[in-house]
């Protein structure tokens, strides 16, 4: 009976639920331990994004004989320059359609009805709002459920960040240590691998590498180029608030699919608010931004997909914003890429070792052990 297949996998998950089940009677001795990830999650997540942003003009100035703490060091600098840079150029406008922004606040419910009325007073509209009286009434109710939203939203963000702190006094020492080091860290993680998975261990960190260096610079790329694009798009159609709009939309379209259509939104009511004709051309100049940027510029920035199936990544943006807010949604695709990748190794290795298990154990000469190799992976 021991030996029996059903048997010892029983075994197995009895044994497991009962580890789960004992481990839930003593959370409490991990209360600690979740506290101590929770705060430094985010600027652990912040350097690990600057890490890999970083890293080529660390390893570029490596190339010039520059040690690599001086490197870091002078890439601060230069970072502290063009924080001057913005400080002076671009913050004082900025600045100033935020306060404008804060201050129309007030009205923006009120300006969307004083639209809506006008669409239902127009002769030639006013045949699509027959019949509908409280149209008006249940937009305004749906609009300032979402600015509700909105402010709850942030509120979750501030509460998340609210060691700010603490962030900015860590990021820098982190950046600097992760920079400096960052690249001792795959032999010290190699070495945990066995000796008899060495070579495979080695090719799985540097796909995990690859993979995340390509998403995270690609991405910065392809989203700086955008806000870019709207920016111009926005001063040439007259858009009020088009820095601030623009600003806003880079870090929205960095959640994959949902993003875009994020920062659409408070570009079609600002246009809304200033009159119809604005917010068509605004959504149009988001529509030629996002088709720009998806048609023409990542296939030469990005070269290839992720591999990632569109549905896959909607699931991915849900699951971690109910697991983690806005930090889940950000990290769901690097860790499901991450996962993706050590569960497809570990499979490999799993099926070669059978396959080479077989082939010992049918005495066949070395050259088939390549046929039946190639077949299995297929």
């Amino acid at each position: 009976m021991l030996q029996s297949k059903y048997f010892r996998t029983c075994l197995a998950i009895i044994a497991f639920l009962t580890i789960l089940y004992l481990g839930s009677k003593v959370i409490f001795l991990f209360t600690p331990l979740v506290s101590i990830i929770n705060l430094l999650l985010v600027p652990m997540m912040l350097s690990g994004f600057m890490f890999y942003l970083l890293r080529p003009l660390v390893n570029y100035l490596g190339t010039k004989k520059i040690n690599r703490g001086l490197a870091v060091l002078l890439i601060y600098l230069v970072f502290a320059g063009l924080f001057v840079l913005f400080w002076v150029l671009v913050w004082p406008t900025l600045r100033e359609q935020i306060q404008n922004f804060i201050d129309n606040t007030p009205f923006l419910v009120e300006g969307i009805q004083n639209q809506f009325n006008k669409l239902q007073n127009d002769p030639s509209l006013s045949r699509f709002f027959k019949g509908d009286t409280d149209m008006t009434t249940r937009l305004t109710d749906y609009l300032n459920e979402a600015i509700n939203w909105v402010t709850n939203s942030m509120s979750n963000l501030i509460s998340v960040v609210s060691s700010i702190v603490v962030v900015i006094a860590t990021l820098p020492i982190l950046l600097y240590y992760m920079l400096k080091d960052g690249h001792k860290l795959s032999p010290i993680l190699q070495g945990l691998v066995p000796r008899k998975y060495r070579k495979e261990g080695q090719d799985i960190l540097k796909a995990i590498d690859t993979a995340l260096s390509g998403f995270i610079v690609t991405r910065v790329l392809l989203n700086v180029v955008l806000g870019i694009l709207l920016y111009i798009g926005f001063l040439l159609i007259g858009l009020p608030y088009s820095l601030l709009l623009a600003v806003i939309s880079i870090p929205l379209n960095f959640i994959p699919y949902v993003g875009s259509l994020l920062a659409a939104v408070p570009v079609i009511i600002v246009g809304f608010i200033e009159s119809p004709s604005m917010a068509i051309w605004s959504l149009v100049v988001v529509l030629i931004a996002q088709q720009i940027q998806d048609n023409v510029l990542s296939p030469i920035i990005y070269g290839k997909s992720l591999d990632v199936h569109p549905l896959t990544t909607v699931v991915l943006v849900l699951v971690g914003g109910d697991f983690y807010g806005i930090i889940g949604v950000l990290i769901a695709l690097p860790v499901y890429m991450i996962l993706k990748i050590l569960f497809m190794s570990i499979y490999e290795i799993i099926v070669a070792e059978r396959v080479d298990q077989a082939v010992a154990e049918s005495g066949a000469p070395p050259g088939i052990e390549i046929e039946i190799t190639k077949e299995d992976k297929v």
